[in-house]
């Protein structure tokens, strides 16, 4: 047996029954071929009715068994991580490395303070020695009122960390865990339940100081005059004009700088990057390099977290998960980063917007772990912070931790400040490698995912790690239109990459391996899918309503393959989302909400990429919203879809939907005055069931079109402009 002191910090596992989906799949491959074969040997010749249509459902199928392809590598080589702390903490406890936390935020009105400072308390109270602790907040609206939030959660820090360790709290984001505790605990006795309600009583205090604040707009006047660091919005003109704000509000080397209980605190920094209206400030990129830059200069981690300001610790032990990744004796030297899944904290039982990411998150990603590591998301990530500078891999990467540990300044706090400013000017990047070779990527709205790619291109590998707890939880959409706007921008930046020189399929061409280059080609395909999707919405529907068969009859034998790849292809995934800890109807929901993204925000995600590819528009960063109002709140736990209004996205979804519901009704008159039921289902059966599953997914949007009266439903003119286009499309086509 291995002594304890050679035993690995992680281990990893295959997944099981990988032979039996294997086997599986290739069964699937044929039947595809199969149906390809049957589209090109049947295509009707010159001059025949439905030719060019014919040709557009080959071209349709055979961009979904491309896509199909590309989805079986994220699936084809699944592995599972697991972490041992007990022997991480008995190996390295005095010798744990510093890490530096990056929570980012830019907007005050759609991003609630209390909810930026319950995500920092969060990690300000992580199990983990506080000396080698630094939070950074980079608050790119440069606003006085999110400064004042951290001012006032830094003083609450002081109480909140004594009690959390005190009764090993969880989670350690307030909010969240006044939210699932009681008064009277786990039976901890009386003295527990006076001092949870005294610390409740300390946390709704703070929270009404931040929320009136928040809600006038202003901060207390003798909150202004009693701490010097409002002085530094003296010069400031707007958000996008104003000097570096960068204030130590904690710091960890401060022999003063304790908790209530005399323990040392973390260090606490806010940052405010300088902005000028003529320099470019490239979003949360930008935001991420100066953090970087200042966080070097005052703790220098060699560990990074990168987290969203919405996104709480869930877990105090995550840091020490994450570092079982990076302190490995074996395994550990050319792990660059370690990613943890995204998870929400307010989705519904069947995930009504299938906002979770279920399938993505418990099957995609363990699959292109097994090729090299998972994507970097943006959020829940740990890097290696020479990694992020922009350090190829070597055999020699491995980190001394114990030659790395010891950060000391001679410089006062003033003094550092002070000097430290200057690398967050706007100018600092002008002729430097930052955005290109050094920090997070420029140029594409998901930075993220080519920065991770730019790092695994280097040789570098990645680690996903989906602990049992979940590490990390947010906040996800409440209503549609959020929905469809942020996989708006999600699937065109994947398309930019694409089309850009990170793109997977020839900047990281025998740069990592096939799997992986395919996943990520996945991702970067994502707005493609909506032509073919398109089409198969339309046509057959249209083809329906004039009775014109586009699919083999029942009686064909070309119909077993169309039949065994439909039915083969949902069940499994149904079984998949349910192995994902899914429900039935959380998986109807997800097959609505694919059918929706792929209409919308993939086909407005290719159009805007292709506008600015020829020069036709600009880059935009749009943050999702994280404030619901109360019965907006109310219809999204009721799992009532969330209209309420006017957008192009919606006018082509009802448009499509009422278009599928005007053929199969039409196709239903036509049956029952000709009595032509036998020979309709004989001919067409793959039409009618196609119509009729489109018509049954879009049951809510019919509901908000046609039933609802309250706020939620979607506006009258949409319902009027898509009803009147549907008509006139089936009108005209069936007298064509």
């Amino acid at each position: 047996m291995r002594s304890e002191k050679y035993l690995p910090l992680f281990e990893t596992k295959r997944a099981r029954g990988l032979v039996l989906f294997r086997s599986f799949a290739v069964t699937l491959f044929v039947g595809i071929c199969l149906i390809l074969f049957y589209r090109v040997s049947n295509i009707p010749r010159d001059g025949e009715e439905g030719r060019w249509v014919w040709i557009g459902l080959l071209g349709a199928e055979l961009w979904f068994g491309f896509y199909w392809i590309l989805t079986q590598a994220l699936r084809w080589n699944q592995v599972y991580r697991l972490t041992f702390k007990d022997r991480l903490s008995l190996r390295y406890e005095k010798d744990l490395p510093r890490v530096d936390v990056f929570v980012c935020t830019a907007d005050p009105v759609i991003e609630p303070p209390i909810m930026v400072m319950n995500t920092v308390l969060s990690v300000m109270a992580y199990d983990y020695p506080p000396e080698k602790l630094a939070i950074y907040l980079s608050d790119d609206a440069g606003s006085d009122l999110t400064f004042y939030a951290l001012l006032e959660a830094s003083r609450f820090a002081k109480q909140w960390l004594p009690y959390c360790k005190k009764f090993n709290v969880q989670p350690r984001s307030p909010a969240a865990y006044f939210v699932s505790e009681s008064p009277t605990g786990d039976g901890g006795g009386q003295s527990q339940t006076m001092d949870f309600m005294a610390i409740k009583n300390l946390y709704q205090e703070m929270a009404d100081r931040i929320e009136t604040a928040t809600m006038l707009g202003r901060i207390p006047e003798e909150a202004r005059l009693e701490h010097e660091g409002f002085s530094q919005w003296d010069s400031y003109s707007s958000k996008r004009d104003h000097d570096t704000i960068l204030k130590i509000l904690i710091d960890g080397k401060d022999p003063c700088s304790t908790d209530t209980d005399g323990s040392a605190l973390p260090t606490l920094v806010y940052l405010a990057r300088e902005k000028r209206p003529q320099h470019f400030h490239n979003f949360k990129a930008g935001a991420m390099n100066a953090l970087i830059r200042v966080s070097s200069k005052i703790s220098n981690g060699q560990i990074v977290l990168s987290l969203d300001c919405d996104m709480y610790s869930n877990d105090p032990l995550t840091v020490r998960d994450a570092l079982c990744f990076f302190m490995d004796e074996e395994k550990s030297h050319d792990i660059a980063f370690v990613q943890f899944p995204q998870w929400f904290a307010n989705v519904t039982k069947n995930d009504l917007y299938s906002s979770s990411l279920r399938v993505i998150t418990n099957v995609e990603f363990h699959g292109t772990d097994g090729y090299g590591g998972p994507l970097y998301v943006g959020t829940g990530c740990f890097h290696r912070r020479d990694t992020l500078c922009g350090r190829e891999f070597s055999q020699d990467s491995k980190i001394e931790w114990k030659k790395h540990n010891d950060h000391r300044r001679q410089q006062s706090v003033h003094e550092l400040v002070e000097e430290t400013k200057t690398l967050a000017s706007c100018t600092y990047e002008q002729n430097t490698k930052w955005g290109n070779e050094t920090g997070l990527k420029y140029g594409c709205p998901v930075e993220d995912v080519i920065t991770g790619l730019s790092i695994q291109c280097k040789g570098w590998k990645s680690a996903y790690f989906n602990p049992e707890r979940k590490a990390f939880l947010g906040l996800a959409p409440t209503t549609l239109p959020q929905v469809l706007v942020q996989h708006k921008r999600w699937s065109e930046g994947d398309f930019q990459i694409l089309l850009s020189k990170y793109s997977p399929a020839w900047y990281a061409h025998g740069r990592i391996r096939l799997g992986l280059q395919l996943g990520y080609c996945c991702y970067c395909f994502w707005a493609s899918n909506c032509f073919a999707t398109l089409y198969y919405s339309i046509v057959p529907s249209l083809f329906l309503l004039k009775g014109i068969s586009l699919f083999p009859q029942v009686s064909s034998p070309w119909f077993l393959p169309f039949a065994y790849v439909i039915v083969a292809k949902y069940i499994y995934s149904l079984v998949e989302f349910l192995w994902a800890d899914g429900t039935v109807l959380g998986w109807w929901n997800d097959q609505r909400i694919w059918l929706y993204k792929r209409t919308s925000s993939y086909l407005f995600a290719t159009i805007d990429t292709i506008l600015k590819t020829l020069g036709f528009g600009e880059t935009a960063f749009v943050i999702t919203d994280k404030v619901a109002d109360e019965d907006v709140s109310q219809r999204y736990e009721k799992e009532m879809m969330e209209f309420g209004a006017t957008s192009p996205m919606f006018e082509i979804l009802s448009t499509l939907a009422m278009l599928n519901l005007f053929c199969l009704a039409g196709t239903v008159k036509k049956v029952i005055m000709n009595d032509s039921i036998d020979r309709l289902h004989e001919t067409m059966p793959l039409q009618i069931l196609l119509c009729g599953v489109l018509v049954i997914v879009n049951l809510p949007l019919y509901q908000g079109l046609l039933l609802r009266k309250d706020k939620g439903r979607m506006p009258c003119s949409v319902a009027v402009k898509s009803s009147l286009a549907a008509l006139l499309v089936c009108t005209t086509f069936s007298f064509l």
